[in-house]
């Protein structure tokens, strides 16, 4: 299998980015993405010339770490699938495939196919303190969970922070990330005696970072974890929420 390369270069972050053009030989099928950067990177080096900088670390769809651009598309042109998983299957024999860093003003390019996502790291530290009693550990059944809510809630833990939902959104907005964290922890017990605290923390922390979501729902269908669309809601409902209850506190 022959594929055309068109690989976004860009020495820093200050620095005028380009395209590069490389042609590739004898690839599979069942190859991923990164696979093919793999095999480009051999052929740099082979040529003595400077290779492609990418992000990668499990490959098992699992740390997030491999988020980039294909052919437009966050990950690549499969849905819910992480770029380490995406194959060459999906392209044809001679086909021209544009790989570039995942695109948002949220993500400055660091070098080549790497940008900085620390302003997703930021909405979590926002919201990661925990305030509870300390000493001996409760008994496994002393707080009972509904099954039904846990499995919901370990649905909404699932998102692994590629933050391709980000790019695929056209105001860059992070809600789908975000609303993931709010739901998944105002529906367990002990991180639940943070939820106004959190939910006002990390929406601040989003506002500041990303843009405003206008529900297009571009974020669900690249998500890697099948995180559902109604994420979105929680930002807004935890937020009000919290609002609402402070009110009542305070007799306003």
């Amino acid at each position: 299998m022959k594929l055309t390369l068109e690989v976004w270069r860009q020495p820093s972050t200050n620095a005028q980015g380009t395209w590069e053009r490389h042609e590739l030989d004898g690839l599979e099928p069942a190859m991923s993405i990164l696979e093919m950067l793999d095999a480009l990177n051999e052929q740099l080096i082979a040529q003595g010339k400077e290779q492609v900088a990418f992000e990668s670390d499990c490959r098992e769809g699992i740390c997030g770490a491999c988020g980039l651009t294909v052919n437009g598309l966050p990950h690549g042109p499969e849905n819910n699938l992480p770029a380490c998983h995406q194959r060459l299957r999906h392209f044809k024999d001679g086909d021209t495939v544009r790989i570039e860093p995942l695109r948002s003003a949220s993500y400055p390019v660091v070098r080549d196919l790497i940008v900085d996502r620390s302003a997703l790291d930021r909405v979590v530290i926002a919201g990661g303190t925990v305030a509870v009693n300390a000493g001996t550990a409760p008994d496994a059944d002393t707080q009972l969970i509904n099954h039904e809510k846990l499995e919901l809630a370990m649905d909404f833990a699932a998102c692994i922070g590629c933050g391709a939902c980000v790019a695929a959104c056209p105001n860059g907005a992070a809600h789908l990330y975000v609303g993931s964290k709010l739901a998944h922890l105002s529906m367990l017990p002990v991180p639940r005696q943070e939820r106004d605290q959190r939910a006002k923390a990390m929406v601040t922390a989003a506002e500041s970072s990303f843009g405003p979501c206008s529900n297009y729902g571009e974020c669900a269908k690249v998500c890697p974890e099948n995180i559902p669309l109604s994420a979105v809601a929680a930002v807004n409902k935890e937020r009000m929420l919290s609002g609402l209850r402070r009110q009542v506190k305070t007799g306003a």
